[in-house]
């Protein structure tokens, strides 16, 4: 095995998940084995909703949104996930098939795990079944926390709510590039793209963003907190 396979390796991995840590080296191994690893490109489609679920998803690098379509076409955006996620780590133990889709919202780097093999480690690793139940419960509680902050809010406090999230969770930093449209912003927090264009420009002439095309500056962190505090 030369370098370069070496540090696509889970043992070696610098993206390895703390779910991992639970696991002995022969299990690493196992895992290793049992694995492949894909690139997508902004806009592919990773997963349909309807496809059968054969895989453990780790998100490496990137980031990906969780949708399901209407009959009408509209989007409604579940979660983004970011780097060190596990996707769709909800549903995989409990449904046959995805009840969403999965879709790249910047170049992203997955890892796709044979889920006969999770389930078996599953079975003799305590620790390891224990972690996953925890992580389990730590998004759900997070996913039922955003909804519910969400729809106590105005406009105003949604989209700082949202852009906070970005700051401070995605890219740790007050200054990004918004990974998504303007329309799929307000698919994520149920707004009209309308409003969420108006509400940026109200932000942007207020002093508290600053807005170049996709980059988005925090020039009021402290407004905008509390902005999206009280709703």
């Amino acid at each position: 095995m030369n370098n370069k396979e070496k540090q696509f390796t889970c043992e070696a991995c610098i993206y390895k998940s703390y779910l991992f840590d639970t696991l002995t080296r022969e299990e690493l191994l196992e895992v290793n084995i049992n694995k492949t690893e894909h690139d997508f490109r902004k806009g592919d489609i990773i997963c349909h909703a309807g496809e059968s679920v054969k895989s453990f998803i780790y998100l490496k690098e990137g980031l990906v949104k969780l949708y399901k379509e209407t009959r009408d076409r509209h989007e409604h955006i579940i979660s983004i996930a970011k780097p060190m996620d596990f996707i769709g780590l909800l549903t995989v133990f409990s449904n046959s098939n995805y009840l969403y889709s999965i879709r790249a919202v910047e170049d992203s780097s997955l890892c796709f795990i044979n889920l006969d093999t999770v389930k078996t480690i599953i079975k003799r690793n305590g620790e390891f079944a224990l972690t996953i139940i925890e992580k389990m419960s730590i998004i759900s509680d997070q996913v039922l926390k955003t909804q519910i902050d969400l729809a106590g809010k105005q406009l105003r406090g949604r989209i700082a709510y949202i852009i906070l999230m970005f700051a401070d969770q995605i890219y740790r930093s007050g200054k990004f590039d918004l990974p998504i449209s303007r329309k799929e912003l307000g698919d994520l927090i149920d707004m009209r793209t309308e409003n969420v264009i108006r509400i940026l420009s109200e932000f942007r002439k207020d002093g508290l963003l600053r807005i170049e095309g996709k980059t988005i500056e925090i020039r009021n962190m402290d407004l905008l907190r509390k902005i999206s505090e009280l709703g």
